[in-house]
């Protein structure tokens, strides 16, 4: 098994995960409707939303697993977030990198992963959007496409997402604060 190497914006990369206060909070509608879309539009059993903490991957949002994180090292996503469009394994069991993989060799009994990384302002590669099978899968370079077009519906959404806690810290900062009263 090969574990995931680290990015080079590694330290930045957390900060910015972190910043974005998700980790460890409860199912959302608008993150679980990405996780079904990306599910039935590659027809797949499993799929999530994977945010790649320092020694873990936790799920922001997850069908078909029940689990809610692993540990980082044996992780997918940590090898996709080093990547630009799509990472893929047709067959993690006959790829070296995973075929004695603990997700592969037990359960859930990973066979098929196509993870796209998910980014944040500062092209900070935080998690993935990412679908699996417990069988072999190929898929057409239009169906990766699709999933790519998807994962950056999520990067939108997330973009939002810190605009709006942007937004909140302006509104809260007791400068602007001084410059209402005085304006």
């Amino acid at each position: 098994m090969q574990a995931p190497a680290l990015p080079a914006n590694e330290s930045p990369r957390l900060q910015a995960l972190r910043s974005l206060g998700l980790l460890d909070t409860q199912n959302e509608e608008r993150f679980s409707r990405y996780v079904r879309l990306a599910k039935s539009l590659i027809d797949v059993p499993i799929a999530t939303i994977s945010l790649v903490d320092s020694n873990r991957q936790w799920f922001k949002g997850c069908e078909g697993l029940e689990m809610s994180e692993t540990p980082r090292n044996i992780s997918f996503c940590g090898h996709a977030i080093l990547e630009q469009g799509v990472f893929y394994i047709p067959d993690a069991a006959a790829d070296a990198r995973f075929a004695d993989n603990p997700l592969v060799t037990g359960a859930p009994h990973i066979r098929f992963y196509a993870g796209c990384p998910v980014y944040v302002p500062g092209n900070l590669a935080i998690g993935t959007l990412c679908v699996m099978d417990r069988r072999p899968r190929t898929l057409t370079p239009e169906l990766l496409g699709r999933l790519r077009d998807l994962a950056d519906c999520l990067q939108r959404e997330l973009s939002l997402h810190v605009l709006l806690q942007d937004i909140q810290r302006l509104k809260s900062s007791p400068a602007l604060t001084a410059l209402a009263q005085h304006g």
